[in-house]
């Protein structure tokens, strides 16, 4: 389990029959789940019976500081369930443009084989784990069909990190019903930014995307680099935990990479564990890309530990040495050796300081104003007791509000938003908007001073806050959680909502659509 994820609540149906008899250590945790429960009533905590729902109806628009007001469900005729209502499944790419990039992946549960280690059970794409790298150019039309052959809770695919149209966010019950085992689904959306992405399941997600349904995206730029500029070698270095084994690309083997002496390499890390992921090198290296946008100027970085969120990226370069090999640590256990063939790069501790990407690199023009937006919303992370689906136990709020009766952030199309994130918890927060990145504005009140740092995850530390703000221009229903998915499972959940959007599908319910 995650740290931070806390205990999980009893559930009363593995509770034994009436007559069993208990043994003294059972008869003490009956009784605590007992007085829990009727502390939850004595104290008013909250509770609710989780059956099925819809996004729709969870809680009431959350408070906009500034700008227009929210609307409610139903509100005029541009708010949700209006007359102009705009259903979610017709936020599709163009339907009648040819794909540039056509893909066919095939979902199956059973035997991941992990190079060099030992095979876990799990879940598998095209029959590996990861799945095969989609690759494209910017601007292009990508189709992906979804197959599940034999994945029995059903699946999906979400493009994490790659603003998608509405339709395509492959959310269980929020943009599509999950694929049942025969089932399929087709994916079409523009590669509309260059940059290192990902897709994984976001049905089931705690278990699917743990056990392996993942796989990674790269899309190359429009107009290559010049020459001079163009790294000898573009690598992907994917972590993820199999079973307790750290790999790199599904190996538990450190990669190689061969590179000339004083050329660069640059290495696309891929953070799909639900943990930080730490990043240093023995040798200088420079921070390229975050979340697959450009960093503005950056410089060489010696002595200094780039952290990675749960679902984060970052692209960095490194210069191979005149002799032997550098060393790019990836997630703490493996390597990346950059030099000459076959050479080994000497083990290096991990640097005690980490980089500040809110003063890295050199300011430049975000293209909007953040210092006058059309809402402000507070997303304040806290824990409380509560009862939730009849379990006890401790659970997520969003604004002091338990799942799914948190808060919706309602936006217009074009709205300028900014958000506040504080973490009142003592566990580390990867929040994660889907659909749109997010410019980092502040942490704990002091201002960006670097390049623009753009995210689509952002570690929230115990007591941190940080102001955000993005451009509201992809409308959809998007989730906006926490990527440590044990935290999404037990409520770290709410929704950025267009005005105006609706959604047919439904949590659980025939479909059995459960996304986290």
């Amino acid at each position: 389990m995650p740290a931070g994820a806390g205990p999980r609540p009893p559930n009363p149906a593995a509770q034994p029959p009436p007559g069993t008899r208990l043994g003294s250590g059972r008869r003490l945790v009956v009784a605590a789940a007992a007085v829990v429960a009727v502390a939850a009533v004595a104290y008013g905590w909250s509770g609710t019976l989780v059956g099925e729902y819809s996004v729709m109806d969870m809680g009431a628009p959350a408070a906009a500081h500034a700008g227009h007001a929210p609307g409610g469900p139903g509100a005029g005729g541009s708010g949700p369930g209006g007359a102009g209502a705009v259903d979610v499944i017709t936020l599709t790419a163009d339907p009648d443009r040819p794909a540039d990039v056509r893909v066919r992946l095939v979902a199956r549960a059973g035997r991941v084989d992990v190079a060099g280690g030992r095979p876990v059970d799990g879940y598998t794409v095209d029959g590996a784990s990861p799945g095969p790298t989609i690759r494209a150019r910017q601007g292009d039309l990508v189709e992906v069909e979804l197959v599940n052959a034999s994945v029995a809770g059903g699946t999906t695919l979400h493009w994490h990190g790659i603003d998608v149209p509405g339709a395509a966010d492959g959310v269980a019950g929020v943009t599509q019903d999950a694929v049942p085992v025969g089932g399929r689904y087709v994916y079409r959306f523009v590669a509309r930014d260059a940059g290192t992405f990902w897709y994984h399941s976001h049905q089931v997600s705690h278990e699917q995307v743990r056990r392996g349904l993942l796989g990674a995206v790269v899309v190359t730029p429009r107009e290559p680099a010049h020459r001079e500029d163009r790294p000898a070698a573009d690598v992907l270095a994917v972590l993820h935990l199999y079973g307790g084994q750290h790999t790199v690309d599904g190996s538990v083997r450190d990669p190689h990479v061969a590179a000339a002496p004083g050329s660069a390499v640059r290495v696309r890390v891929v953070n799909t564990d639900q943990g930080t992921a730490a990043v240093w090198s023995d040798a200088p290296l420079r921070v390229v890309a975050t979340d697959g946008r450009d960093v503005h100027a950056p410089t060489d970085v010696t002595g200094r530990t780039v952290l990675v969120p749960a679902g984060g990226r970052v692209d960095v370069t490194v210069r191979a040495p005149a002799e032997g090999a550098a060393g790019v640590h990836v997630g703490g256990a493996r390597v990346v050796h950059v030099g000459a063939p076959g050479a080994t790069a000497p083990r290096a501790p991990q640097p005690r300081e980490s980089l500040d990407l809110l003063a890295y690199g050199a300011p430049a023009p975000l293209g909007f104003d953040p210092q006058a937006p059309d809402r402000r919303y507070d997303y304040a992370v806290g824990r409380r007791p509560g009862v939730v689906d009849g379990r006890p136990g401790l659970y997520w709020t969003v604004n002091g509000r338990m799942f799914p009766h948190v808060p919706a952030f309602e936006v217009d199309e074009g709205d300028v938003v900014r958000v506040h994130l504080a973490n009142r918890t003592s566990a580390v927060h990867p929040m994660h908007l889907h659909g749109h990145h997010v410019v980092v504005l502040a942490r704990d009140g002091v201002p960006a001073s670097g390049s623009p740092w753009w995210v689509d995850s952002l570690d929230v530390r115990p007591g941190e806050s940080y102001d955000v703000a993005f451009v509201a221009d992809n409308p959809g229903i998007w989730m906006d959680h926490c990527h440590t998915l044990a935290h999404a499972v037990e409520g770290l959940v709410a929704h950025v909502m267009y005005r105006g959007v609706t959604t047919p599908f439904t949590v659980h319910g025939e479909a059995a659509n459960q996304p986290e």
